[in-house]
């Protein structure tokens, strides 16, 4: 099976590609947003192949992953075929829904009431990433599905020398109170804090916290922001309205206990004996500096969070899941 996918999100695209198809990711001169080919900070099999844009009409393709709504202009100019129409296709759902123009008359926190831009065609499936998702967005006459995350297991590395705790956030600046970057101080205030992630360096200075209490990793390859993390005591995740973040999964897979808020899917995904799940951001300082301050506590939730998240989120039931609806959209 050939598949057509441009490379979005990193770690979930490094999943997909596991799979045993052959992906076709485009590329555009600069490497820009729409064409950024193969990655350099991921490992890829070679049977993801990067295809020159304007090269696309000379490629036979079976399927097409969608991933950003522009995406369906994209395939009918550089494919010559129509999503859904001319060539199968489904939609891949990565994010939590927000309020779009379609839904300008409701009010902004009417979040279920938003509809998907699939709402209205049946000709392209639409796979949610999180049971969570799943339930919260509106996709009307759009067959859904859900395909729950999957991860390369990295392996379990746990050593907890640094008594820190490790956050993962891209653009945090940029992002704010989605992903709960504005409450980095507080938790900073309790334990000493490990930023890794793009746009991270001004993050510090622009959120008042001090330099040794909130150290940066910018933009790390994955390899050495999975060593990284491993050394660090808890992984704290406070993301307040977004999907599923896979970095959340990998550190419960290096053997990292968890202190999350209780929002979005975390619930589901961190089981109690993994970590420390609330809404109140004062428990989850608490309870990052305390399993800071206790290895062997921090150490057997972590292979619990480890066991629960190479059980639910691993590569074989992933990569089965897709080829299973691959398979029904091409039939």
């Amino acid at each position: 099976m050939r598949v057509l996918m441009w490379h979005v999100h990193g770690s979930w695209a490094t999943s997909f590609v596991h799979g045993p198809q052959t992906t076709l990711v485009p590329v555009v001169p600069d490497r820009g947003p729409d064409g950024r080919g193969r990655p350099d900070t991921f490992a890829w099999p070679d049977r993801a192949v990067e295809v020159p844009h304007d090269r696309l009409r000379d490629e036979d393709v079976d399927v097409v992953v969608l991933q950003r709504p522009h995406e369906l202009r994209l395939t009918e100019e550089w494919l010559g075929r129509r999503p859904g129409i001319d060539v199968p296709a489904v939609y891949v759902e990565h994010d939590t829904p927000r309020r779009t123009p379609a839904d300008a008359s409701l009010p902004e926190e009417v979040v279920p009431d938003s509809r998907h831009f699939l709402h209205d065609r049946s000709d392209i499936p639409v796979v949610h990433v999180t049971n969570f998702n799943h339930l919260f967005w509106n996709c009307g006459r759009a067959p859904t599905t859900v395909i729950e995350h999957g991860v390369v297991d990295p392996g379990y590395r746990y050593t907890a020398e640094l008594p820190r705790a490790a956050v993962v956030i891209n653009d945090p600046l940029r992002r704010g109170r989605v992903t709960g970057a504005d409450l980095l101080p507080e938790l900073a205030a309790a334990v000493p804090l490990d930023l890794f992630g793009m746009n991270v360096v001004d993050a510090p200075a622009r959120l008042g916290v001090p330099p040794e209490s909130l150290w940066t990793f910018e933009d790390l390859p994955q390899a050495r922001m999975h060593a990284e993390l491993a050394r660090r005591r808890v992984y704290v995740h406070p993301y307040r309205w977004t999907s599923l973040g896979l970095a959340l999964i990998e550190a419960m897979m290096l053997g990292l206990p968890v202190v999350a808020l209780a929002t979005t899917e975390a619930v589901e995904a961190v089981p109690p004996e993994a970590g420390v799940l609330s809404t109140r951001v004062g428990t989850l300082a608490d309870a990052a500096a305390t399993l800071a301050a206790d290895p062997p506590r921090a150490r057997q939730l972590g292979k619990e969070a480890r066991a629960f998240a190479v059980e639910r989120y691993g590569l074989p039931r992933f990569l089965r899941d897709w080829q299973r609806t691959l398979t029904e959209v091409t039939r």
